[in-house]
């Protein structure tokens, strides 16, 4: 697609692991010239978190970092941070970091100093804990975040152990939100021309996605328990055992509910006061679950998807990963796109411009690859990333 609309934005990247690389891998997907710094060596410690590996790197590294140009940069050499720092202050929009707390700012290279120099500069810190607090300093992970936000309290199970999310939900999310962050501040400095120190953190994204359970205890007092695949305000709302697998049915409302009753022959449950709302079927969940797995258990998934579908009860199948990759509506949206320069394929954006999705541009940076962008030869950070 032409005209990306990031195109023309310079955003300079001090990030590692998975939630600053996925912010700026958002950033760089909507157009704009992400230039990813790595220490010399091993670089990123995402290019070594695997199998699987592709062309010798982490396929998590390829996720995270396509689209980006990278240098392989020693912060602690004064003359290298300086030319650096000119580059930045001379051509960049957007500066975004996660590392560890303090260490930017020993570099010269935090958001006080730059944006001292520079206001009109947006500086985006993704931390761990926060920017205040007892635990500020400390250093955190997505797994940690799940267990101290209280996610992993609220996943699997009832009587079960705790269980983390499959995906790494909490560094997802936090980049995320960094990358809503940055483009409110860019949207306000088209306005005004100011800059902007944003923030976020880990912890504030695991917290933000228990919302709805920490506003429900703060108003009765009650702690929500693990539900498996059901949730805790809807009933039936959750994942039902077939003959031969499983299959998700969401039945959010009390005419669906009416309807699932009438397709599995069992009308008069919706006509039982027990059962009659969906409070009173929340109420009385563990007598209501019972009667209707009885029934789902006597048929086959496809059948039953083949029934709820016809009905107009929402239901799916629960699919693998190699399912979803086969299904012709992953196939239709063409979100899976194919590197142009590699023998590779991943997901993109899960974003559409009038029709069109931002495309795989070029494969993530070998360690160092642009590092004649710091040259003497180069005036300046050439905005030349491949469209």
């Amino acid at each position: 697609m032409d005209g990306l609309p990031l195109s023309g934005t310079t955003v300079v990247e001090f990030c590692h692991s998975v939630a600053g690389p996925y912010a700026a891998s958002i950033l760089a997907d909507l157009g704009a010239d992400v230039i990813k710094v790595e220490s010399p060596g091993k670089g990123d410690y995402g290019r070594d978190w695997g199998p699987p590996f592709v062309h010798g790197t982490s396929t998590l590294f390829h996720v995270l970092n396509h689209n980006k140009r990278g240098l392989a940069l020693n912060l602690r050499d004064t003359e290298t941070c300086e030319r650096l720092t000119a580059f930045i202050l001379d051509h960049a929009d957007v500066v975004i970091q996660n590392m560890r707390p303090g260490a930017i700012d020993k570099l010269g290279l935090g958001a006080d100093a730059l944006r001292a120099k520079k206001p009109a500069l947006i500086y985006c810190d993704l931390g761990a804990y926060g920017r205040s607090g007892p635990l500020r300093d400390k250093p955190g992970y997505d797994p940690l975040m799940q267990a101290y936000g209280g996610i992993m309290s609220v996943t699997g199970v009832e009587g079960g152990e705790p269980v983390r999310v499959g995906t790494s939900i909490v560094d997802m999310g936090a980049g995320m939100w960094a990358a809503m962050g940055i483009l409110a501040a860019l949207n306000r400095h088209h306005v005004t021309g100011e800059g902007c120190h944003v923030t976020t953190s880990l912890f504030e994204t695991a917290v933000g996605w228990m919302a709805p359970h920490i506003g429900g205890y703060l108003s009765t007092g009650d702690l929500r328990r693990r539900m498996g695949s059901g949730v805790t305000e809807i009933v039936p709302h959750q994942a039902f055992e077939t003959a031969d697998g499983h299959v998700m049915v969401a039945a959010g409302n009390d005419n669906l509910f009416r309807t699932l009753a009438i397709l599995l022959e069992r009308p008069r449950l919706a006509d039982d006061v027990r059962f009659a709302t969906n409070s009173k079927r929340v109420e009385n969940r563990h007598t209501l679950i019972p009667m209707l797995q009885a029934v789902l258990h006597t048929k086959p998934t496809t059948e039953w998807l083949a029934c709820l579908d016809a009905a107009g009860v929402p239901a799916a199948p629960i699919q693998s990963v190699d399912q979803v990759v086969a299904a012709e509506q992953t196939k239709a949206l063409r979100i899976l796109q194919k590197a142009p320069d590699l023998d590779m394929t991943l997901v993109g954006l899960p974003l559409e411009f009038d029709g069109e999705r931002p495309p795989y541009r070029f494969s993530a940076p070998t360690l160092g690859e642009h590092n004649d962008l710091l040259s003497p030869s180069h005036a300046s950070i050439a905005k030349k990333a491949a469209s």
